[in-house]
């Protein structure tokens, strides 16, 4: 199980090995084409592909896709719907791929809200993936951040009731729905908005935060790109100072004296 950020520090490398998106933007890519907001989804189901391959492709292990909140459910009855179906259309046609391109594929949230045709469709993917290793691809779905936090601690004292007095972060760490990955090193965010919007609130603690104007459907691999170099310029202290940093020149120099 991975360690969390405030407890060990992650290892540094230059490319991100675990990357949460917010997919932002799809209804405005509609609406600036005069074009009604399914046709924004269905093109943003093509933007996950070119991002799921230039992962992949780059080295990065862990993807995580928030595509649809708990909150969401608020939205006209006919989109939710829409988007249901189009779920449910995804699944049909990209996990083969998925799994023939060495993908494991995983979905959290709250799946109760779901049809048992979604349900059934995201329990088979899971299981046909279950032993991929080239990158993990999970999807948020009827999930918030706040409902991991309570899901967690509930599903810890059901089974751990003696820690209902005092427990620790490493006591609650197996009962997030992320529990098999590490903490996110790079959030991006499409669209425009600047907030994390109830987007895995626990893990980001540490992550690099990236936000761009780029609406999800013209979302690429260059853009992902420059995502990454972006976050490749920052200082990942994890509360140290700079100087404290292995690549920092006077700690080289330190390291030299004492080889």
């Amino acid at each position: 199980m991975f360690k969390s950020s405030t407890e060990e520090i992650p290892e540094a490398r230059s490319v991100p090995r675990h990357i949460a998106i917010i997919m932002d933007g799809n209804g405005r890519w509609a609406k600036q084409r005069f074009l009604p907001r399914m046709a924004g989804h269905k093109r943003g189901v093509e933007a996950v592909r070119k991002v799921v391959r230039a992962c992949g492709e780059r080295g990065v292990e862990y993807l995580t896709l928030f595509a649809f909140s708990s909150e969401n459910w608020r939205r006209p009855a006919e989109e939710v719907s829409f988007l249901m179906r189009l779920f449910v259309l995804a699944l049909e046609q990209e996990v083969s791929q998925l799994h023939e391109n060495g993908i494991r594929f995983k979905v959290i949230g709250d799946l109760s809200r779901f049809e048992p045709e979604l349900a059934g469709l995201i329990r088979g993917a899971e299981e046909l993936t279950a032993n991929n290793r080239r990158l993990t691809l999970t999807v948020a779905a009827n999930y918030g951040g706040r409902w991991d936090i309570l899901q967690a601690v509930r599903r810890m004292l059901a089974q751990r009731p003696e820690l209902a007095s005092c427990f620790s972060e490493s006591d609650l760490a197996p009962y997030f729905a992320l529990s098999y990955a590490p903490e996110p090193d790079l959030f991006i965010r499409t669209g425009g908005e600047q907030r994390i919007s109830n987007f895995v609130l626990w893990q980001l603690a540490y992550a690099e935060l990236y936000f761009t104007n780029i609406l999800w459907p013209d979302f690429d691999a260059a853009a992902l790109e420059h995502a990454i170099a972006s976050y490749q310029r920052r200082e990942r202290r994890f509360g140290r100072t700079s100087e404290q940093l292995p690549e920092h020149p006077e700690f080289a120099s330190q390291r030299e004296l004492t080889g």
